[in-house]
């Protein structure tokens, strides 16, 4: 009998430890390689370090200079101007496509949805580079295709075309993933409302977007919430393209870019630091932002 209930105690015990168990190895990543770095970056940017006076503690400075820096406020403004061009052509067409791939009517689901992921599995450096050289002024196919017909190269890294071009970069690698996302939600709907919706009359079209959209729509709100935040921390496509667009892209062209050129060019480690927590702030306030437009709307 004394047996027994040890037996049990052990896995009671054993059952109240198991959850902590399985939780371990995500908790000891999740604080090596998330909170550790973070609370790093913190203690740096609450520090300032100069060649005479050393490390000094300086509380809020930092936080202070970045709010006030114009160039942080430049590159915040080309980012919202990015994301205005690059998410509503993604997400529009990763709806079309998962809509199509959804209907019904297309041959080799499979090869099609293999084919628009793949460019997401393309590193992001990888893909600035390829599409750096499409874009070549002066050795891209594009330019050498106009001048063998006489006309006059097109400039894809010109003031009025560099945000589209690196917003291309972007959709591109992006798509796919937001298109299978999309086409999951949608192989989620109940079969039974598009019989409902014919016997009703609704065609294909009306179908699409009087049922299958307004069910998914929390998704894209998810996903677009999600690429507002990618938008904010863009980095290697501009870090890249530079070369090719000197004039255009400087080196506090984005924030991150800035951060990064504080960092490892100027050595102002501190300073990089408190950039970065409020690009940070401004991702979470502009994001915030978004979601409570869309429940006000969608509560009316």
């Amino acid at each position: 009998m004394a047996g027994l209930k040890s037996r049990k105690r052990r896995y009671r015990v054993s059952k109240g430890i198991a959850p902590y168990l399985f939780l371990a190895p995500f908790a000891l990543l999740f604080i090596a390689f998330l909170i550790a770095p973070m609370a790093y970056a913190f203690t740096l940017a609450i520090y300032k370090t100069t060649v005479v006076a050393g490390t000094k503690f300086v509380g809020a400075e930092n936080f202070v200079r970045a709010l006030g820096d114009p160039k942080f406020w430049q590159g915040v403004a080309v980012l919202v101007k990015f994301a205005l061009i690059q998410i509503p052509g993604m997400v529009a067409a990763a709806l079309i496509i998962a809509l199509i791939l959804d209907s019904g009517t297309v041959y080799a689901k499979s090869f099609f949805r293999v084919s628009f992921f793949i460019p997401y599995a393309v590193p992001a450096v990888i893909a600035t580079l390829i599409w750096g050289y499409l874009y070549g002024p002066s050795f891209g196919p594009f330019t050498q295709l106009a001048t063998a017909l006489g006309l006059p190269a097109p400039n894809f890294l010109g003031p009025s075309t560099i945000l589209p071009s690196i917003a291309n970069i972007a959709n591109w690698e992006y798509t796919g993933y937001q298109m299978i996302i999309y086409y999951a939600a949608l192989q989620a709907i109940p079969a039974d409302l598009e019989e409902a919706a014919s016997m009703d009359g609704a065609n294909g079209f009306t179908y699409a977007m009087r049922v299958k959209l307004p069910l998914i729509a929390p998704m894209v709100v998810v996903t677009i919430i999600f690429s507002i935040i990618g938008s904010l921390q863009l980095f290697s496509e501009p870090y890249l393209l530079r070369n090719l667009a000197p004039t255009m892209i400087n080196n506090a062209y984005t924030p991150n870019y800035y951060a990064y050129t504080l960092a490892f060019t100027n050595q102002q480690y501190n300073y990089s630091a408190a950039v970065s927590f409020v690009l940070g702030g401004v991702t979470a306030v502009i994001s915030y932002a978004f979601m409570l437009i869309v429940n006000r709307g969608g509560r009316k």
